[in-house]
């Protein structure tokens, strides 16, 4: 049914129950001509006279009467559904969808969501983390998080803060085998490569070459496609490897990884929280984005500072990131 005619339904209704249709018309904040015409269109369309119109009130005709009988239930189901809908938007409670990264990125993200539940235990999250990238309006999305560059257009996105990337190794590699002094150094250490989870290709390391972020092929002593499992290899001096700024910052700070050819890191990545509409988000929705915002914007936890780079690379390895 079109919306003119629920429209028009409603404001017959409410004539009839108000005794007038400048009333029905101030009660839904119209003209009392726009109220009148409302009428006069459904009684076109439905072909019959609803109301008798008199200077000392309104009366229903027998077709008016069989009408509203028949309408009243579903107006007032309708009515309580608009109700229940916009008290929704407004109640911090219901279903929050959230998506992100797989890779990485649960340490960052679930805090947030705990301490969120912990403040509006009526929420409900739906989390889904999946290093594909999926369909905003198919997959029915409040919140999500990328890392990269900004999503598609259609979206509201903040860039929350930078993604590094660090070549690292554990101190017990650097013992056994060193540390390179040179990308071209590489090819004489035990590196580990990431294979993308989707296509099963083997990921060049993205490192800083002047001013430029050039794709450097590794040959890899140890490939897999989980970034987990790539880490627990590099921690325990299997191998050497590419680390993003996330996994890495509080390993380093930890004297648990320490970065060899730090004047390579990059940082041309970023981690982006996306929404659609703001002005029509439910209450829950933006709370959720407030938290966010103000927990990772700018949140040194996860990137090291040219300083700390320098000084945790020098400290362990002997070597100042100018070589």
């Amino acid at each position: 049914m079109p919306i003119n005619e629920l429209r028009s339904i409603s404001t017959f209704a409410r004539a009839v129950e108000l005794g007038s249709i400048r009333r029905a018309a101030v009660a839904q904040g119209v003209t009392p001509q726009a109220a009148s015409q409302a009428i006069a269109q459904l009684e076109r369309h439905l072909g019959v006279r609803l109301l008798h119109r008199t200077t000392r009130g309104l009366s229903l005709t027998d077709e008016g009467q069989q009408f509203l009988e028949a309408t009243q239930p579903a107006v007032a189901m309708l009515e309580r559904a608009l109700h229940a809908v916009r008290g929704a938007k407004d109640e911090v409670a219901g279903p929050l969808r959230i998506v992100g990264p797989r890779s990485a990125f649960a340490p960052v993200l679930m805090p947030i969501v705990d301490e969120f539940c912990r403040s509006f235990p009526l929420v409900l999250p739906d989390v889904q983390l999946d290093d594909g990238i999926g369909n905003w309006v198919q997959d029915r999305v409040d919140v999500g998080f990328r890392i990269g560059g900004p999503p598609a257009e259609g979206l509201i996105a903040r860039r929350l803060f930078a993604m590094q990337l660090l070549i690292c190794a554990a101190p017990d590699y650097l013992k056994q085998f060193g540390a390179p002094r040179s990308l071209d150094e590489l090819a004489a250490h035990r590196c580990s490569v990431f294979r993308h989870p989707a296509t099963g290709q083997v990921m060049p390391w993205h490192v800083r070459v002047g001013e430029e972020v050039v794709h450097r092929p590794v040959a890899g002593a140890l490939s897999t496609n989980d970034v987990d499992a790539e880490l627990q290899a590099i921690l325990d001096g299997t191998v050497i490897g590419q680390v993003s700024g996330m996994q890495a910052a509080p390993l380093v700070r930890a004297g648990k990884l320490v970065p060899v050819l730090a004047e390579h890191a990059t940082d041309h990545l970023g981690l982006y929280l996306y929404y659609g509409n703001r002005a029509a988000q439910p209450r829950r929705v933006r709370a959720f984005i407030d938290l966010a915002i103000q927990r990772l914007a700018g949140n040194p936890s996860y990137v090291l500072s040219p300083k700390e780079l320098a000084a945790a690379q020098t400290r362990r390895t002997g070597r100042s990131s100018r070589g």
